[in-house]
């Protein structure tokens, strides 16, 4: 009875190969994703993460590094 339903119709083998392979997919872009996000992430804090107080604030003011950390666009002042 379950075979049955596992088989559809002798459409199973159809369906659990396009599932399996989009499943493999999905991972292999998760943890390649993944990767180069450490990599960036490791760049980044070898550049600034050792910025005194004064150094920061003058990162955090850039249009460029608003819109970064924020997330949104800012509206250039011209």
């Amino acid at each position: 009875m379950i075979i049955d339903k596992l088989l559809m119709n002798g459409y199973g083998i159809f369906v659990w190969s396009a599932f399996a392979f989009t499943m493999i997919n999905f991972t292999f872009l998760y943890f390649v994703t993944k990767l180069k996000f450490e990599q960036e992430k490791n760049k980044f804090v070898l550049k600034y993460g050792s910025l005194n107080p004064e150094q920061s604030k003058a990162a955090r003011d850039q249009a460029t590094n608003r819109e970064i950390i924020s997330g949104t666009t800012v509206k250039s002042k011209i």
